[in-house]
Formats: C-alpha cells, sequence, structure tokens
C-alpha cells in the first residue's frame, strides 16, 4: 500500500493535522514522534522534525529508511520573499536550494547536482496544480532555505541570486535526502511575514492559521495522490 510521509517543523504546523488522524500508531527514533495513521482513508506518516536543515533530513531519511514512504510532503509556513507574495498565501515548491551553501559544494561533490536546485517530483507537481492550481493564493515557484531569520539587508542579496518565491529553514535539506533516495517530494508552505510585514513578530502572530492553511491543501493533495494511485 502506498505510505506518504509528511514532515512539519513545529508544533504549530503539525497540530492541525492532528485531529484528522485515525488508527494512529506512535513510535519513538532519534528523539522524534512518528505517527503512523490514516487521514481522509490515506496512508500517512507525519512527523514533528524540529527547526533547522539537520534536524529535517534526520526525520526524512528515518522516513524513508525505517517507514518505507513512497513520497514525502513538507508542510508547514514560510517567510514570503518575491513583492507579489502577501500574507497567507502560500507557495508550493517546483525547485529549492539552500541560499546559505555556497554552489560549488552541491554540484562539484555529492551529490553532483547538474544545478545548485533541487528539482521537485514532476508528478507531485501535476497533482498539485490539478488539485489548486487556480486557486489565486496559491504558487508554484523556487523556494530557498537558510538558518537564518531574513533580515532586510539579506533579502536583496537573496533575491537577486534565486528570484524565490519563499524562504524558511528546512526544506532544501528534505529535498537534498529525498534526491539521494530516489524519492518524490514537494513542499507546501504558507506565508506569515514579507518585506512589508516582516520581524519574528509576524511570524508569531500568523503562524497558526497560515499553518491552518497549508494543512489544509495537503490534505486535498493526499486525497489527489490516492486517487490518482488508483489509476
Amino acid at each position: 500500500m502506498k505510505k506518504t510521509g509528511i514532515i512539519c517543523a513545529v508544533e504549530r504546523e503539525i497540530n492541525p493535522f492532528l485531529p484528522h488522524m485515525e488508527n494512529i500508531t506512535i513510535t519513538e527514533k532519534a528523539m522524534l514522534k512518528f505517527y503512523e495513521c490514516e487521514i481522509n482513508g490515506v496512508c500517512v506518516v507525519v512527523v514533528l522534525c524540529g527547526v533547522c536543515k539537520v534536524n529535517a533530513a534526520i526525520a526524512t531519511q528515518i522516513l524513508i529508511d525505517t517507514y518505507r514512504v513512497n513520497s514525502v510532503i513538507n508542510s508547514g509556513t514560510a517567510g514570503g520573499m518575491d513583492e507579489n507574495i502577501n500574507l497567507f498565501d502560500t507557495v508550493i515548491s517546483t525547485q529549492v536550494a539552500s541560499h546559505d551553501v555556497d554552489d560549488e559544494i552541491l554540484t562539484e561533490g555529492h551529490p553532483w547536482l547538474p544545478s545548485i536546485y533541487f528539482n521537485c517530483d514532476e508528478t507531485l507537481l501535476n497533482i498539485a496544480k490539478e488539485t489548486c492550481g487556480k486557486n489565486p493564493n496559491i504558487y508554484f515557484g523556487r523556494m530557498v532555505t537558510g538558518e537564518k531569520f531574513i533580515t532586510d539587508d539579506m533579502r536583496d542579496t537573496i533575491n537577486n541570486k534565486h528570484s524565490p518565491l519563499s524562504v524558511d529553514m528546512e526544506t532544501a535539506s528534505i529535498a537534498h535526502v529525498c534526491y539521494v533516495n530516489k524519492t518524490p517530494f514537494i513542499s507546501v508552505r504558507s506565508i506569515t511575514d514579507t518585506a512589508t510585514h516582516s520581524g519574528l513578530q509576524n511570524f508569531d502572530n500568523n503562524c497558526t492559521q497560515a499553518a491552518i492553511i497549508s494543512k489544509d491543501i495537503v490534505l486535498g493533495l493526499l486525497t489527489s495522490i490516492s486517487n490518482n494511485c488508483r489509476k
């Protein structure tokens, strides 16, 4: 049976999923809780990985090795980088990169990428576009990841190099692990802060609502993925 992994970084991102879980089995590995369950009849494993790239990578590898997930969805929140992205819009990843890693590290060494960007799975992207592509508050595009909260002086540098729609602290590491394991991956991130509404206060004020928006989109994707597998 097909199984999907869902990764959230903080409690406010995973909490919206908890009421939807049925037939739950909780196991602990590497100080993380993994929720094996069904959501709307779909087999999933949901994990709260914690903030930062290493934590996200640990959770992703365990999902793949131990729970044998067939795909991974990263659900959560992000900062908006493009000027057209507003609070509570949602970005679905097409490409992902680390903005704080030198380019040649991943192109001239393992995993020898053809470019600095990890491409998200085409099948998952097509399902996402069919499911929610007409929603005017959902954007498809590039995400970047780094382990610092973005300040105004960093914003221009990152935008000039990557032209991303959003920025967060985990997505690129999840994409990296999925890439080397040949596991389909996509990220769904709703916006808590922007250049106009910047700072940790906006993140704190908007995280819960943004996480619920992301959860709702992911639930729709799960149903579409399940239906696609039956064809």
